[in-house]
């Protein structure tokens, strides 16, 4: 069961022994609250949101993919995907030896409007599509060349290992907006903020302030794209000014909500 109680909103995992194909097409309508178990197969996954946001939790971190965006998963890695809201999404499954220029990590990718044309003529082909010298085989070519090539975005939240930080990572993600400092928990950890500042970068890579905040700015996502207003969406995950709120989201992401939330024509 999920920790909300929604065991039938828990997402079915299809039972394949092996992919038929290099390239495998998956396309679901998720309702609000679906969610898989942690998983894992010998395959990488592409998860790709048309409408909607996705999650990715992995024991590393969390990735998230708004529309136009994907979560690119290792094969074997343990993963679990998960969306808060209504969402479209499109699952392509794809053979190691298919993808070796890979890096042996979780990551988001930017979707081209090419590479989304793509995905939606590749998800209309039969799972055992032609191969050899077919139009088809060489569609797919085409297709993991262009996600070879796709831009890496930063949508993603790395996780400390350590008890203490774990916990206090944690409670910020059920709660973004929650104003507790590093030195707050450094207390309620009876320790000093020096010795949690260190083990945090250590961890992440990122100092609290910075993880706290693409911690906010991650969470607006959802809202933002189920029609929540700039100034909701800010309140919502802890920001008191919309006007500094917008300008840490385009520094992050490069693009105004508005602008990062705009439905590319035929995105359907």
């Amino acid at each position: 069961m999920s920790s909300n109680g929604q065991a039938d909103l828990q997402r079915s995992i299809p039972l394949l022994g092996a992919l038929p194909r290099p390239l495998y097409a998956r396309a679901e309508s998720l309702w609000a609250g679906s969610w898989t178990a942690r998983h894992r197969h010998p395959w990488v996954q592409l998860s790709y949101a048309i409408s909607g946001v996705l999650g990715v939790h992995t024991a590393a971190g969390s990735f998230f993919a708004p529309p136009q965006w994907a979560v690119w998963v290792p094969a074997e890695l343990e993963h679990e995907v998960f969306t808060s809201m209504h969402a479209e999404m499109r699952s392509l499954y794809i053979r190691r030896d298919a993808c070796t220029w890979a890096p042996p990590r979780c990551r988001v990718l930017e979707v081209t409007g090419l590479t989304r044309e793509l995905i939606k003529q590749f998800c209309r082909l039969p799972s055992e599509y032609p191969e050899g010298e077919s139009a088809e085989s060489r569609l797919v070519g085409v297709l993991l060349d262009q996600l070879a090539a796709a831009p890496e975005a930063g949508f993603s939240l790395p996780m400390p290992a350590e008890g203490r930080l774990r916990g206090l990572c944690g409670e910020l993600l059920k709660q973004p907006d929650l104003a507790c400092s590093l030195g707050e928990w450094a207390r309620r950890a009876n320790t000093s903020e020096k010795t949690l500042m260190r083990a945090f970068q250590r961890e992440t890579g990122m100092s609290f302030r910075q993880w706290r905040r693409r911690l906010r700015l991650l969470s607006a996502l959802q809202p933002l794209e189920g029609g929540a207003s700039v100034t909701q969406a800010a309140l919502g995950c802890g920001y008191e000014s919309p006007s500094a709120f917008i300008a840490a989201f385009r520094e992050l992401f490069g693009a105004t909500p508005g602008e990062l939330f705009r439905r590319p024509e035929g995105s359907g």
